[in-house]
């Protein structure tokens, strides 16, 4: 057995940095992918450049059967280096880079002998597209091991010939079930779609794939008609409407361009030899590069990148408490025992805390896929009405009334039965830490955690300073958020923190809006055109009247903003919005329902500036008042934590953009015809504000 390039005959005078070969004693070569100087594998030109020359001293002289696999402990292929995408949008090169990888591909395709990828822990775009280039594929059992084609999420579509591939491999049905949502899968998952031709135990996955390179094996009938069928082309014209049908329900097409250009490629090409549908795929995927869309998911994913990298893995937290069973707490600490923690949860009655036990078992069962292991991960949740597990917990998490006082009784309570070492904070959602810690014993170990509803779905949690927080502990807080699987923002700890400062303005012109006698419905659609996931009016339903009329009362003064009569007081019981089945609107089956709108209606055609401006305006004045350290920690945040349109990039980008200048005129005209809530705030002449 013969190790390294210069060893086999066949690579003698080339030389690689980021890829080894081995010659096994029954003619497999191993061909491994190491990139140097990284901690994952992804594909630069250089080491694409590499693995077309070993290929093709490979095609020269081929052995019984190749196998690619990753050297790295950290998994397969993560795909492309999305930094030296960048790059190439910025030289207008990205279709050399495409072309490159469709014929370093092809020519894995076209090697005259059985070729195997085998996968472990993540396989991701170009990754997978490797995968799919190779005649077979073995995927190791191991629960890390996640399959898939997220694209879609940065703007484009697989354009290394994962989208020529993957729809005749498992029929387009599945295809684009996968390319459409950029979800990933379990190695069951794709040996059951047919993307995965073996499973086999993390150490026997290079023996396991050299065997099936050597032997073969027949793909069943049913999965290769399903490959054919799926593409001829009436069943293309068929499928293609439906696909995009159910595309628009979710995304329009003038935000997101990447999912309906998919699938018009393949409608157009899919019945075309493999070249036609290469040409096509590369067509598409160089146009959709240059969007705006495209580069706005490219930078959300690096500000996604930055955010993890805010914290370590040294967090010291084993123990967590949670005081407050309601919806925010109780889910605070479900999530907590899913990722892994002890989690003890106090309330000052027992049906409180039986009620979050019971949301819990829902979260499980959804989360959890193995049965047998649901009861392991629901026992790390305990009721605890006496606060017993508070001297044992390294961090406590305060989640109860938004009411400073209540707030600062629980502190002087429980503080003094914690650990020394043991972190107190607090999930408020606006009030000032300065009002919070005043009779803390040791204020440096104490800071607010914020979560946001749905704490499931929502990624973000803000971690609010205050002046004599420590670094160390903001540290941990930073890689407990990553050990949950949360991105974290930190934050000063002035009213409404970052997103509720920047989303108030804007849910409250919403009120305002609907208060005037514009319907619901018109409201959320005006939203939802922008590029914003869910309506305001739905939203603050959503959150709940009540969390916002506290929230209001918190930030109408420090704003200066008048409320509106729905925010200005508490809710009438059983109206507090979807918790109670009836807000603004009815809610049946967790959905709203909106009453439809007139055929003849026309909302007030400045609607989305009203809506829009506010938001924009508070985030300037935000970056002005320094309450995070720069632009992209605002983007990142307000993105996060609110769902703020992805593909604009975030409010400041969304300036840049749009134009400062042109903006502030747009609001100052509203400032001119609507009076003071709409005054620019400080901070519209920032630097960062151009481009």
């Amino acid at each position: 057995m013969t190790a390294g390039l210069h060893g086999l005959s066949r690579f003698d005078g080339l030389r690689a940095q980021h890829w080894t070969t081995e010659l096994r004693g029954d003619g497999v070569v191993v061909l491994s992918f190491d990139r140097a100087g990284a901690s994952v594998n992804t594909f630069g030109q250089d080491v694409l450049v590499e693995l077309d020359g070993l290929l093709e001293r490979l095609a020269l002289d081929p052995p019984k059967a190749l196998v690619v696999r990753s050297a790295k402990a950290s998994g397969f292929i993560a795909g492309a280096d999305i930094k030296e995408f960048q790059v190439f949008d910025q030289q207008g090169t990205v279709d050399g880079a495409i072309r490159r990888g469709q014929q370093v591909f092809q020519r894995l395709a076209e090697l005259p002998c059985p070729t195997v990828a085998a996968i472990h822990g993540f396989c991701m775009g170009g990754g997978t597209e490797l995968a799919l280039a190779c005649r077979y594929r073995v995927a190791s059992r191991d629960p890390s091991t996640r399959i898939g084609l997220p694209e879609v999420k940065l703007g484009i579509f697989p354009g290394w010939g994962g989208s020529a591939r993957l729809p005749r491999l498992v029929g387009a049905p599945a295809a684009f079930d996968l390319m459409l949502t950029g979800r990933t899968l379990s190695a069951s998952a794709a040996r059951a779609m047919g993307l995965v031709d073996k499973l086999a135990e993390p150490a026997d996955l290079v023996q396991e794939a050299a065997m099936l390179g050597l032997r073969g094996t027949q793909r069943p009938f049913k999965q290769r008609l399903l490959g054919w069928a799926t593409n001829t082309l009436p069943a293309r014209k068929l499928l293609a409407p439906m696909l995009a049908k159910q595309v628009a329900r979710k995304a329009r097409k003038e935000h997101y361009p990447a999912p309906y250009a998919l699938i018009g490629a393949w409608e157009r090409s899919g019945g075309a030899g493999i070249q036609g549908r290469l040409a096509a795929e590369r067509k598409a995927v160089v146009k959709l590069a240059s969007t705006p869309t495209a580069r706005n998911l490219i930078r959300v994913f690096f500000l996604q990148e930055r955010l993890k990298g805010l914290g370590g893995k040294d967090h010291g937290i084993r123990h967590v408490h949670v005081v407050g069973a309601g919806v925010m707490g109780g889910d605070i600490a479900a999530w907590s025992a899913y990722k892994g923690f002890e989690v003890t949860l106090q309330d000052r009655e027992q049906r409180f805390v039986d009620a979050a036990l019971q949301r819990s078992t829902a979260l499980f069962d959804k989360k959890v896929k193995d049965e047998s292991k649901r009861a392991a991960v629901a026992g790390r949740l305990k009721g605890d009405l006496a606060g017993d597990g508070v001297p044992h917990a390294d961090l406590v998490i305060e989640a109860i009334i938004e009411k400073a006082e209540a707030k600062r009784e629980l502190y002087a309570a429980v503080e003094r039965r914690m650990k020394a070492d043991a972190l107190l904070t607090t999930n408020t959602s606006s009030i000032p830490l300065t009002e919070l810690r005043g009779h803390i014993a040791r204020p440096a170990q104490f800071a607010g955690l914020h979560y946001f509803n749905p704490v499931a779905l929502m990624p973000l949690v803000e971690i609010i300073r205050h002046d004599a927080l420590t670094p160390d502990v903001e540290q941990r807080l930073a890689a407990f958020c990553k050990a949950i699987d949360k991105l974290p923002v930190p934050v000063a700890g002035t009213p409404g923190f970052l997103v509720n400062r920047v989303l108030f303005p804007y849910l409250l012109e919403a009120a305002t809006a609907y208060a005037e006698g514009i319907p619901g419905a018109a409201i959320d659609k005006a939203a939802v055109k922008f590029g914003m996931p869910m309506g305001p009016i739905e939203l603050i339903d959503t959150v709940g009247l009540d969390v916002a009329a506290g929230v209001g009362a918190e930030l109408a003064p420090f704003l200066g903003l008048p409320i509106p009569a729905s925010l200005s007081t508490p809710p009438e019981a059983g109206k507090r919005g979807k918790k109670d089945g009836q807000g603004l609107y009815k809610w049946e089956n967790g959905r709203a329902v909106k009453p439809a709108l007139a055929k003849e209606y026309q909302a007030p055609s400045d609607l989305e500036d009203r809506l829009v401006l506010p938001l924009l305006n508070e985030a300037v004045a935000c970056l002005h008042d320094g309450v995070v350290a720069d632009a992209d920690l605002l983007d990142a945040g307000v993105i996060f934590g609110t769902g703020f349109a992805p593909f604009r990039g975030g409010p400041i980008q969304y300036i840049r953009e749009a134009g400062a200048d042109a903006l502030l005129a747009r609001l100052q005209q509203l400032h001119a015809r609507y009076g003071d809530r709409f005054a620019p705030r400080p901070g519209w002449d920032a630097p960062a504000l151009r481009p």
